[in-house]
């Protein structure tokens, strides 16, 4: 029960989802907010982020839509990206049925729901069929999986909630994989050197401001294992690490709010995809949480 919100749980192209309308009616459409929830693809659920989805539409005065993608490893990886995209493009396509203008909806997502509203966004950049999605918000997002040794990998690799290890062993299970191919990933063994100089433009300490680098230590180098590179493949897709995408999707990308906290090994993910769009003109801002912690 709620107050102010009329709360419904539907089904858009099979996905579940639940919407929250402001039950005060408005002079003129309301803007649409596309929620995708975190939990390393694995966890959490529309239940789970329901006092967020009611404050966003409360505050913002907005529509509200949570995605109830699938969860890995039940269902395998890339189901719980094309779940995200079915409802976004379902929602754009009938958002004027919600009270909605369709030229004001934005997507939004926490961690690996960041790296969904990143994906969401990079593959839906060309379609002319649908309404343009007006803006993208990822807070502290996931995206990447090439170098585990970034200053924020270093300088947060023990924090309980989410260790560098814990990522990596997340990642392993979100694909069904071997944990005991952590170590490998952690030393950066699944990255051929072809790659590591591909990607280096974009991926790559030297881009992390001065001030987040305290203490900081490049890694030793370490040894291409080709096995685990095969084992290992989706986590240079795009749909994986969205920092991969080339520049002829960013430049096109939607305007950006990137959150990002202090005490996250997150935190450059969030950093290195901030310069990547402003290198490209899209528009972003950034909140910094001084203090502030992943979840």
């Amino acid at each position: 029960r709620d107050s102010k919100l009329f709360i419904k749980d539907l089904n858009f192209d099979e996905v579940p989802v639940r919407i929250y309308l402001l039950r005060l009616p408005s002079a003129r459409k309301r803007r649409g907010v596309i929620f995708f929830h975190g939990g390393c693809g694995m966890y959490g659920s529309i239940k789970s982020h329901e006092r967020i989805c009611r404050s966003i539409a409360r505050k913002s005065d907005s529509v509200v839509v949570s995605v109830g993608y699938r969860l890995s490893p039940e269902h395998k990886y890339p189901a719980q990206n094309l779940d995200c995209i079915a409802a976004t493009v379902h929602f754009l396509k009938t958002a004027e049925n919600y009270g909605v203008d369709p030229d004001r909806i934005i997507v939004c997502g926490d961690s690996v729901g960041g790296t969904f509203t990143a994906n969401a966004c990079q593959e839906l950049v060309n379609r002319t069929d649908i309404p343009k999605i007006r803006a993208q918000v990822m807070i502290y997002p996931f995206l990447q999986a090439l170098n585990f040794n970034l200053p924020s990998h270093q300088k947060n690799a023990f924090i309980v909630l989410l260790s560098r290890q814990h990522i990596v062993r997340s990642i392993l299970k979100y694909l069904d994989r071997d944990c005991s191919l952590k170590e490998a990933l952690l030393a950066g063994s699944h990255v051929p050197e072809c790659m590591n100089l591909k990607y280096r433009k974009w991926i790559n300490p030297d881009l992390i401001p001065e001030k987040f680098k305290q203490d900081y230590e490049p890694p030793l180098p370490t040894s291409y294992v080709p096995q685990v590179h095969e084992q290992t493949k989706e986590l240079f897709e795009t749909r994986f690490s969205p920092l991969l995408a080339e520049d002829a999707v960013v430049c096109r990308l939607p305007d950006a709010c990137i959150i990002t906290c202090e005490h996250d090994v997150l935190r450059d993910d969030g950093l290195l995809y901030k310069k990547r769009l402003e290198d490209n003109n899209v528009k972003v801002t950034w909140h910094h949480i001084e203090g502030g912690f992943h979840g």
